[in-house]
């Protein structure tokens, strides 16, 4: 309940202040990488947003899997999430819990969306129907983390 208070208050804080931001938003280039950014500054503080990209996890149309099968599913999309925090693009995953679509979430840490489209897609539940996905652009202090 926490983590879901955090990223309430993180995105009313960002929306908050994005109308004393707007004017001076500019897309900055990191060295390393081609992520979109800007700074802001507020107080003393300079913060650099970047654009992350948050894949919701939703049931798919085919749960009718045997159990064997539903667990073999599993256990290769864990391994797929695994791979992918290895690679370096997610951020965060979990589970979601009682709610009636949403069966998780995966925060990528893409270029692009179409990157991290292609990428979930490559998920074997996606891809044996268990789950679909639908994804959102989500803006983030660079260094956040979970309190």
């Amino acid at each position: 309940m926490k983590y879901y208070l955090s990223i309430i208050i993180a995105i009313i804080s960002i929306s908050c202040v994005s109308k004393k931001i707007e004017s001076s938003k500019t897309v900055a280039q990191t060295p390393k990488s081609n992520h979109e950014v800007f700074e802001y500054q507020e107080g003393d503080t300079t913060y650099v947003m970047q654009k992350y990209f948050l894949v919701l996890l939703k049931k798919g149309p085919n749960r009718n899997q045997s159990q064997e099968e539903a667990t073999e599913i599993q256990k290769r999309h864990l391994e797929h999430l695994a791979w992918l925090d290895k690679l370096g693009k997610v951020s965060i995953v979990g589970p979601s819990e009682g709610h009636d679509t949403i069966a998780g979430f995966v925060l990528f840490n893409t270029e692009t969306i179409k990157e991290a489209d292609s990428l979930a897609k490559l998920d074997p539940a996606v891809k044996a129907g268990r789950l679909v996905v639908e994804i959102l652009p989500w803006w983030a202090a660079k260094g956040s983390k979970l309190k």
